[in-house]
């Protein structure tokens, strides 16, 4: 890869390392510079850029990120389109990280230009937060790195999430003469509620006394309950293979896998089982809701995951917990972290049609009304919601929409223009989004691709809250907007759309270049429809 000051006479097919001003706005780094572009920098006095030249061996920063992201992945987790040379992976449901820390360490030390970042192994993570994220640092990987990189991963994915997987646990407590019924409640409240943060339940529940016999007896009750799995918490901590809780499980025919753990809080407890049944010794510090040892294994647990008494002693690496304040604890939540945005759609389909006498959404396209293939051809995109506004022959697009997975909402007022299409259409939007894809419904060429590389693009934080596909210079449909501008779309009147705010807005606009013009053809006039009718058929 070649880099650093072109003259712009030399610059067409080069990529911008810095964004450049010209009459007409801002070339923004990453481009890929035309022959237009480089006709309208030197309109502006342009002379020379700074820009990279990727050569026959480097792969091209996306690329090189998507083709990494693909394969690291596991179970419970999915890949995000890559932009800017990043890829994001996200978990599809709660539960535990499972990570390769070794493999991934392996990975980052292949060349500086490849990076790869994954949460902590075994981080409790939420339903579409980030797990994993790869950035190439350049504009692009040696084709070498990159190949010695897929050989580390090879077929075994790097990283998973392991499902909370909905366990009915059972707990055992025990109380001394002296224990009072409040300590009894506080213990049982604790451990409710760590099993319903980790998806479970807490099935049944034992008082006994402090004894072997006692003990015994209440962990076979529960074990032919099916409760899996089973909690002991001891009025008096564990400090013995001999003592109360460890004597007891082997009785009922148990074992004690392990004895203690290099955790602060959590030392003292254990870990054993009951035939393949978990049985953990509970530490007295989980009546507090602070974070301690006793969590992490849970956790595991409650995931499906075998704990060995290896991995235990290996946690004493970031076992001090007592010293960090900072930690929440499972009462307080977890922090802030990066999530998958929530994406609704919505699908203008409307209009007057005024200048095709008939309604062209239901024109056919081979076999198939043009607003079906419109919307089968979003439907795989992963939307959290599809909604399609109806305006002029309601009842027929319902129908050629039958059985899809969308909702409908109509627009009595579609005759005064889009924007009342439009308006209806962000009203309609679940308050759980975080964005809306706004679609035309006479774009059936646009795919679930083109949708995913604008979610990629997409995050306000780095003002890029508008994403709008283009195809060599020219702007086209659909636009992702970030919640934050769903009340100025909604203020739009006439026949204008989103197009109208998009001047007013251009520092959180980001354009994203698409590899075909599905995302500026549309059908608005007979000889369009003539033209799409003719490219969906070949």
């Amino acid at each position: 890869m070649e880099f650093g000051k072109l003259p712009l006479h030399d610059a067409e097919g080069a990529i911008l390392a810095h964004s450049v001003k010209h009459g007409g706005g801002v070339f923004k780094k990453g481009r890929v510079l035309s022959a237009e572009d480089v006709e309208a920098l030197s309109q502006a006095d342009v002379t020379d850029v700074f820009a990279a030249r990727l050569g026959n061996a480097d792969v091209p920063e996306d690329e090189a990120a998507d083709r990494i992201a693909r394969v690291i992945g596991g179970q419970g987790t999915t890949a995000q389109a890559p932009f800017t040379g990043r890829a994001n992976l996200h978990a599809m449901a709660r539960g535990v990280a499972i990570v390769d820390a070794e493999r991934v360490r392996a990975v980052n030390r292949i060349h500086e230009s490849l990076t790869l970042a994954t949460v902590p192994p075994f981080a409790q993570v939420d339903e579409r937060e980030m797990v994993a994220t790869v950035k190439v640092i350049p504009f692009a990987v040696p084709r070498e790195v990159l190949e010695e990189a897929l050989g580390v991963i090879g077929d075994q994915p790097l990283l998973r999430v392991a499902v909370f997987k909905g366990k009915r646990a059972g707990l055992v407590i025990t109380t001394l003469p002296q224990t009072k019924p409040s300590i009894v409640a506080k213990s049982e409240e604790a451990i409710r509620e760590r099993i319903e943060a980790l998806d479970g339940h807490l099935a049944d529940v034992r008082v006994v006394g402090h004894a072997i016999a006692a003990v015994r007896g209440a962990v076979e009750e529960l074990s032919a309950e099916g409760c899996d799995p089973l909690l002991l918490f001891g009025a008096s901590a564990i400090v013995d293979r001999g003592d109360v809780i460890p004597a007891a499980l082997a009785e009922a025919g148990g074992e004690v896998i392990h004895l203690g753990m290099p955790v602060d809080p959590g030392n003292l407890m254990m870990l054993g089982r009951l035939g393949e049944v978990p049985v953990i010794g509970v530490p007295s510090c989980a009546r507090s809701p602070k974070l301690n040892g006793f969590d992490w294994v849970l956790a595991r647990v409650m995931a499906g995951e075998s704990v060995s008494a290896q991995d235990i002693m290996d946690m004493g690496a970031g076992g001090l917990l007592a010293e960090i304040p900072t930690r929440p604890s499972p009462r307080e939540g977890k922090p802030k972290v990066q999530r998958a945005p929530r994406v609704a759609g919505v699908v203008l389909a409307a209009g007057l049609s005024s200048r095709m006498g008939a309604n062209k959404l239901l024109a056919d396209i081979g076999g198939v009304p043009m607003i079906r293939r419109t919307v089968e051809a979003l439907v795989p995109a992963g939307l959290a919601s599809l909604t399609i506004v109806t305006g002029r022959d309601a009842d027929e697009v319902e129908k050629a929409l039958a059985g899809l997975p969308v909702t409908f909402t109509h627009n009595a007022r579609f005759a005064s223009g889009l924007a009342s299409s439009l308006a209806r259409g962000i009203a309609s939007v679940p308050d759980t989004s975080d964005a809306v894809l706004v679609c035309l419904g006479d774009m059936p060429r646009v795919d679930a691709q083109a949708v995913a590389k604008l979610v990629a693009a997409f995050n306000p934080a780095e003002h890029r809250s508008i994403c709008v596909p283009v195809f060599k210079g020219q702007r086209g449909n659909p636009v992702l907007w970030g919640r934050q501008h769903f009340l100025a779309l909604m203020m739009i009147d006439g026949d204008r759309g989103g197009r109208a705010l998009m001047d007013q807005l251009h520092d959180d606009l980001v354009e994203i270049e698409m590899p075909d013009s599905a995302v500026v053809t549309d059908a608005d006039t007979p000889e369009a429809l003539a033209r799409l009718r003719a490219g969906l058929s070949a």
